[in-house]
């Protein structure tokens, strides 16, 4: 980080100076390089330092008992010395300047205070950590002439205010490093905007990247990790003089600080003594959902969802072509315009993120119902809300024009009311009426329905008395008819019939014969409507796969997501067990990334949008489905492409699916694919999430590289992809693993990320390895990434005999549609 581990002095002064070092600079007093000043507690030092890997010099202010000196302020931040010549010193007008020189005849940074004292000056650090410059007999806050919290840096201190001064128009930002060794100004900057109702914005060279949210009375409406800790007490000042946010510490022997980082995420530490480190306590922002109106006006994100973006209700996709390309930044317009007529009015949306309000109007005292009637009357307001809604909420909110950057929160988000035309309002009316008969209808069929059903047994039950109990014989068909029927009650798909999929596949001629799989053969078919069908037979002297059949069948039935393969239904006639899926004409993922002349076709975005749509699809089956689904089998002959080359995860024989909030379990009978399988997984048959982040690392590696983990050498070593992966890390060559057809093509910096966020998943232990939701926020920020540990398999152990005995088919069949054979324990 920016302003950690860094070397403070090339030349130390004595020991016995620093021992004794004052916290003031008197009025014509000043300090020189190697020189330092003290907070009177011993918690804050002024003087020169270096940061690591620079010999340029510069003035600051950091933790005096903190090991790792971590600097919170700079003077002179965009003007560097380039010697130790430097000195800082109060000036003839009552100013702290910085000279350098030989003759101290160069001006360098000088504080930039208006104020004149009538009486001399001193400088002086707290142990607050500002530094001030006040009249040398008034220690009244009031009577400083300049402070440094007033000029913040990337560092945002207990007891700053950060906002402005709404008299003077003094406003403080926080504005981040350029590099962790250059600390002038970078290209994030994180300030208040007090247009409408006030609210902070973090910047990327003047674009916002994200946004709090205004203050409800308890937090931001866009941070609702923030919340009363036992480590600081937090206020927001709203007055006609200023507007600004603040922090204190509860307990003083635990410093923390909120930092802007190069990378562009606010970020809180605390520190812990045991450790001697900053532990990130909380970030601002937290996943996806939080890029600036990514889902454009009207639009509403949930990160829960897959896609996250959605319309407001009575609102609809402005481009569906483009909306249904995860391209949501035209977002959402109405279905039916407004028209100011009778009728118009508001729904009600509950635990939202409240829209950017620079376009707002604002109210202190008025209440929720005057709020409604006020913005009711006003045919350009579109939206209110609470402006406070602490206790049982006050104040008003109204928003003209478009809804921007709204999202939805499982808790700790707000009430929003949005308006909308009478027709909408209306359909929505006559919609949930509907839903209530229904509720109302369907019991009582359900209950007319079993007292028929009794009648019915009571009868059949006298018949069977007076015929001597006497059974009727069925006859073999008519039980596989009654089996089949059942089975497809259970299966809740559409069913083929046999002589449909015969003719489809030309009756399973070898020429449409995709390939062959460890359950048995797939074929292409054409139905008679003209769609292309795949057809996966299982095969009849396959052991174990009607379980494996009626798993996939079960799991993938009600899944719907575009990073999924489909399954459009199947077949259980003739004694036969078929799945029918989407036909995927550019096959599986293997056939490009091993083959020497069609992975010339992938080059760098296309690779990046295949890693990202498999990182989705994992999130939709891990967080999102109905039910938790572990795949358990994520190769990349399982990853299938379509015509435009997006991925869709495939082969779902060997998934487990879980309720509620499981997540792991444990298997007598491993299954998968040797190179793709977790240590824990392999060894001891233990599955969870975590192993499928294991897979997706494996594959992404080999994704980058072109190079499969299992076959895969290299003359230095005998370590497998995953093990050089990380050496390479290591020596920050990283870069040596890309794939020389994509050098070309690639963003240097995304690939890196990528391999990067892929031996984090390929971690040993389970716990270290993220979720797919850290995932898919990982490789779409820019936020910093923890070094991995070592990765399983390290060692670079021969598991050739275990996968010849695993006898896996894994031939890339023509549809990519493949199976692994289970593998007895």
């Amino acid at each position: 980080m920016a302003s950690t581990n860094l070397v403070f002095f090339s030349i130390f002064c004595s020991l016995s100076v620093a021992l004794s070092a004052p916290d003031t600079i008197q009025e014509n007093g000043s300090i020189r390089d190697g020189e330092t000043i003290v907070s009177s507690e011993g918690k804050f030092e002024v003087g020169f330092f270096a940061p690591a890997n620079s010999n340029r010099r510069y003035v600051g202010i950091w933790y005096k008992n903190i090991s790792n000196g971590t600097v919170v302020w700079i003077a002179n931040r965009d003007a560097p010395l380039n010697d130790t010549s430097g000195v800082l010193q109060i000036d003839g007008q009552g100013k702290l300047s910085l000279f350098s020189g030989e003759g101290q005849n160069q001006t360098v940074w000088t504080s930039n205070s208006s104020i004149t004292a009538a009486s001399s000056v001193v400088a002086q650090i707290l142990d607050s950590g500002n530094l001030v410059l006040r009249p040398k007999d008034d220690t009244d806050p009031g009577s400083y002439l300049w402070q440094s919290f007033d000029y913040p840096g990337d560092t945002f201190l207990p007891g700053m205010k950060y906002g402005i001064n709404l008299v003077t128009g003094l406003n403080r930002p926080l504005t981040s490093w350029r590099t962790p060794d250059d600390p002038s100004m970078g290209h994030y900057k994180n300030e208040m905007d007090p247009n409408g109702v006030p609210q902070f914005f973090l910047t990327r060279d003047s674009v916002i990247q994200f946004r709090s949210g205004p203050w409800n009375g308890l937090r931001f409406s866009g941070m609702p990790n923030l919340k009363p800790n036992p480590i600081y007490t937090f206020q927001f000042v709203f007055s006609s003089e200023e507007v600004y946010y603040t922090y204190n510490l509860t307990d003083s022997s635990v410093p923390t600080r909120m930092v802007l980082n190069t990378n562009g995420v606010l970020q809180r530490f605390t520190w812990i003594e045991h450790t001697q480190g900053w532990n990130l306590y909380l970030t601002a922002q937290m996943d996806n959902c939080d890029r600036y109106a990514l889902c454009g006006p009207h639009g509403s994100c949930d990160i829960n969802n897959s896609p996250a973006c959605g319309c407001l209700k009575g609102f609809e996709p402005k481009y569906p072509q483009y909306w249904q390309m995860s391209d949501w930044s035209d977002g959402c317009v109405r279905k039916r315009p407004l028209s100011c007529q009778e009728g118009e009015g508001f729904l009600m949306y509950s635990g939202m993120k409240l829209p950017d309000t620079r376009q707002s109007w604002y109210n202190k005292t008025m209440n929720l119902e005057e709020c409604q009637r006020v913005c009711l009357k006003n045919c350009n307001c579109t939206a209110f809300a609470n402006m406070d809604i602490s206790g049982e909420g006050s104040g008003c909110i109204h928003w003209f024009g478009d809804l921007i950057d709204l999202r939805d929160y499982t808790e700790n988000g707000q009430d929003i009311y949005v308006r909308l035309a009478a027709a909408e309002l209306d359909a929505l009316s006559s919609s949930r009426g509907r839903k209530k008969a229904r509720t109302i209808i369907i019991p009582v069929v359900t209950i007319t329905f079993m007292l028929g059903l009794c009648v019915i047994m009571l009868i059949l039950k006298k018949r069977k008395l007076i015929a001597g109990e006497e059974i009727n014989i069925r006859t073999r068909r008519q039980e596989q008819i009654r089996a089949e029927e059942n089975e497809n009650n259970d299966l809740e798909l559409p069913l083929f019939d046999f002589t449909t999929i015969t003719t489809a596949t030309k009756n399973f001629s070898l020429e449409n014969k995709l390939g062959q799989g460890g359950f048995g053969p797939v074929y292409k078919g054409t139905l008679e409507d003209g769609q292309v069908i795949a057809v996966k037979r299982l095969s009849k002297s396959s052991r174990q796969g009607l379980d494996e059949f009626k798993n996939e069948v079960l799991c993938i039935s009600k899944l719907q997501h575009r990073n999924l393969v489909k399954l459009l239904g199947c077949c259980i006639q003739e004694e036969e067990r078929m799945l029918i899926y989407e036909y995927m004409p550019n096959k599986s993922l293997d056939s490009f990334i091993f083959d020497p002349t069609r992975k010339l076709i992938l080059d760098w975005p296309r690779r990046a949008h295949i890693i990202n749509g498999i990182a989705r699809g994992l999130l939709y089956l891990h967080q999102d489905s109905r039910l938790r689904i572990i795949h358990r089998d994520l190769k990349a002959s399982n990853i299938l492409l379509d015509k435009k080359m997006n991925p869709k995860i495939s082969d779902f024989g060997m998934a487990r699916s879980f309720g509620g909030e499981e997540s792991e379990g444990n298997t007598n009978r491993v299954v998968g694919t040797y190179g793709y399988m977790s240590p824990e997984y392999a060894i001891d048959g233990l599955f969870s999430v975590k192993s499928d982040v294991f897979s997706f690392g494996v594959l992404v590696l080999e994704i980058v590289s072109g190079k499969r983990n299992r076959k895969f050498s290299h003359p230095d070593h005998k370590l497998n992809l995953l093990g050089h992966a990380w050496r390479l890390l290591k020596d920050n060559k990283s870069d040596e693993l890309i794939e020389a057809s994509v050098r070309d093509s690639c963003n240097i910096p995304e690939v890196l990320r990528s391999i990067h966020v892929a031996l984090l998943c390929v971690q040993q232990s389970p716990d270290d390895r993220p979720n797919m939701a850290t995932v898919v926020l990982m490789l779409s920020s820019e936020i910093p990434l923890p070094l991995p540990k070592e990765p399983g398999f390290f060692s670079g152990r021969d598991l050739s005999d275990m996968e010849s005995s695993s006898m896996k088919l894994d031939i890339s069949a023509g549809n990519g549609i493949t199976d692994t054979l289970i593998e007895g324990r």
